[in-house]
C-alpha cells in the first residue's frame, strides 16, 4: 500500500514538473551610452506571422542623417537577442551603423524545401529590409547595407549575399556553417540530416544545390558578389570546410579574406573577433561614410 501511495505521490511530482512553464531566457543586452535599443515586431508577408527584430542605433541621429545599416545572422539554437546579449556589437553603433538582429529561428535562412511557411529568404530580403528602411533613418541602396552572421548565420550571410548580390556591399562569416547542404546522411546525426532535408531538401536535389556555398561560387559573378570577409577557429570541427570555401574563392577570383586564429565555435572568439570585423567594415563597406572615430 505504502509503495503503491509514494508511485502515485512520484507520478504527480513528475507530471507537475513537465506542466511548469520553460523559464523566460534572461535579456541583458550589452548597451553602451549613446544607442538606443528598440524591439519590432514585423508582420511578415512571406511567412504569414508576426516575426520580432531587434534594431540598435546612435541615441543621437542629426535630423535628415541616414545611416548605413548592418544585418546580424544568430546562430542554430540562438534568437534575435543573442548579438546583443553575447557580444560587444552594440558599441559599434556608436560609430555610425544602424545595427538590425532578426530573428531566423532554426531555418539557415532560406526558402525552406518542405516547409512551405518558412521562407525565411524572402522574409530577409523582401520583408525585413523594406521595414528597417521605412521605420528607421538608413541610407538605402546596396552601397549602404552589410550582412554578417555566425555559425548558422554565417552561412545565411553568405548564401544571401551571393544569391542576392544587389542587396548587400559587404558579407562577414564567422565560423560559418559552409558545408551543411553537401553534408553526406550520417547515422550518427540522422536526426540532424532529417532537418536539413526539410530545409534543403533530398541529396543530390535542385533545391539542395540551390543553397549550396560551394556551387553558388562556381555559378556567381566574381566583380558583382559583394566582398566576404571569413574567419573560422581553429579548435573548430568546420575550419576544413571553411578553408575549402576559401580556396573556392581564391581560384574564381572572388574579393574575400580569410582568417584562421585560435578559438573554438563560441561567443568567446566571435565577440574578440569584432574589431577585425569592424576594421574590414571601414575599408571595404564604409568607404563613403564619416564615422565618429
Amino acid at each position: 500500500m505504502r509503495s503503491s501511495l509514494a508511485l502515485v505521490l512520484s507520478l504527480l511530482l513528475l507530471t507537475a514538473c513537465h506542466n511548469k512553464a520553460a523559464p523566460t531566457p534572461v535579456d541583458q543586452p550589452r548597451l553602451p551610452a549613446n544607442v538606443r535599443m528598440q524591439d519590432v515586431t514585423l508582420q511578415s508577408s512571406a511567412l504569414g506571422r508576426p516575426m520580432p527584430y531587434r534594431a540598435i542605433l546612435p541615441s543621437a541621429i542629426p535630423s535628415g542623417q541616414e545611416l548605413p545599416v548592418v544585418y546580424l545572422l544568430h546562430g542554430g539554437g540562438g534568437n534575435f537577442r543573442d548579438w546583443s546579449n553575447y557580444s560587444d556589437i552594440a558599441r559599434f553603433s556608436v560609430e555610425g551603423l544602424i545595427l538590425v538582429m532578426p530573428e531566423g529561428e532554426s531555418s539557415y535562412y532560406v526558402n525552406a524545401a518542405d516547409r512551405p511557411k518558412d521562407r525565411f529568404e524572402n522574409y530577409i530580403v523582401e520583408d525585413l529590409i523594406a521595414d528597417v528602411e521605412s521605420r528607421f533613418p538608413v541610407a538605402g541602396g546596396r552601397a549602404n547595407r552589410a550582412i554578417v552572421g555566425v555559425s548558422m548565420g554565417g552561412f545565411g550571410a553568405v548564401t544571401l549575399a551571393m544569391k542576392h548580390p544587389d542587396r548587400f556591399a559587404f558579407v562577414g562569416g564567422l565560423s560559418s556553417a559552409i558545408d551543411v547542404p553537401s553534408r553526406p546522411f550520417s547515422l550518427k546525426r540522422i536526426s540532424q540530416y532529417r532537418g536539413h532535408a526539410q530545409i534543403f531538401g533530398p541529396w543530390g536535389s535542385q533545391t539542395r544545390k540551390a543553397n549550396d556555398p560551394y556551387v553558388l561560387v562556381e555559378k556567381s559573378e566574381p566583380s558583382k558578389v559583394p566582398y566576404l570577409y571569413l574567419i573560422c577557429g581553429e579548435q573548430e570541427g568546420l575550419l576544413p570546410a571553411n578553408r575549402r570555401f576559401a580556396t573556392l574563392l581564391q581560384k574564381y577570383h572572388f574579393n574575400y579574406e580569410f582568417h584562421e586564429g585560435n578559438g573554438g565555435h563560441d561567443w568567446n572568439q566571435w565577440n574578440r573577433r569584432l574589431p577585425e570585423l569592424l576594421q574590414a567594415l571601414r575599408q571595404h563597406f564604409l568607404n563613403q561614410v564619416k564615422l565618429n572615430s
